[in-house]
Formats: structure tokens, sequence, C-alpha cells
């Protein structure tokens, strides 16, 4: 890739560059939603609380992903955090967003039982939604130098 791919600040991202970051942001966030709805479901926790853990741990894992792969590339801690925080707020946000909605729109999937397909299902169909919906913002946020095209300055 060309240098200007990689800086954030071409014309316009491409489209393969904010698929790359929607599911990297993806990745870090089924991580920790699906963490917070299996803790939450298996202690037979309420909707709220189980959504707060969810939404929780998928900031959690979304930023560390970020996190280690910036300290690994030698940037030091406070310096990391600041990149972790401007590259995955936004995305995280969105598709957190979506995510939970469609969960809690889905007749019962906040009901549901770990070993039934409707849990399985509006988690898993919340997230391909939501990647939908995060890939044209991060491609609006890279082309502009925000997002994960600050994250591409320190690789």
């Amino acid at each position: 890739m060309r240098h200007a791919d990689h800086d954030g600040h071409s014309p316009g991202a491409s489209w393969g560059m904010a698929v790359r970051a929607t599911l990297h942001c993806l990745t870090g966030c089924a991580v920790g939603e699906i963490l917070g709805m299996v803790i939450g479901t298996a202690l037979g926790w309420g909707n709220a609380p189980t959504m707060v853990l969810a939404i929780t741990l998928a900031f959690l894992f979304g930023y560390s992903f970020t996190l280690f792969a910036v300290v690994r590339a030698g940037l030091g801690l406070r310096s990391a955090v600041k990149v972790a925080l401007a590259a995955d707020t936004v995305s995280i946000a969105v598709m957190e967003l979506v995510d939970n909605t469609i969960i809690a729109l889905t007749p019962g999937a906040m009901e549901a039982h770990l070993d039934e397909g409707l849990f399985w299902g509006a988690l898993l169909g919340g997230f391909a939604v939501a990647f939908v919906v995060t890939t044209p913002v991060n491609k609006w946020m890279i082309g502009r130098g925000k997002g994960h095209a600050v994250v591409h300055a320190h690789h």
C-alpha cells in the first residue's frame, strides 16, 4: 500500500481500510460483548445489568486490542491509551449502540438462555448489522485522519 493509504489524510479512505478497521473493532467488541452476555445470562442477571456488563467489556476488549498493538509497536503506555481512545471510541460506541438496540428489540432475546438459538442469533445478527452500519462511519473518520488513521501513524 502507498503511504497515503496509511496516513489517514488522503482525499478518501479506501473501503478496504474501513472494513479492516471495522473488523478490528468488531473483534474486540464481540469478545467483550459475548463474554458479558454469557456471564450475565449464566448468573441469571436482569437485562440492564447484563447489557451494562457486556457493553463495558466490549469497550475494554476493544480498547485493549489497539492498546496492545501500539505498545508492541513501541509507544509508551500513556500515549498508547490516548491513541486507543482516539482510534476506537466512536467505532465501538456506534457498534455497541446498533448491536444492543437489535438485541433489545428482538422479542425474547434478552430472556433467551445460552443453549437457545435465539440468544446466539440475536447476538450474531446484531454484530452483522453493526458491522454494516459502522464501516461507513470508519471510512468517513479515516478519510479525515481520525479513528483508525491515528493507529496507522504508529505502525
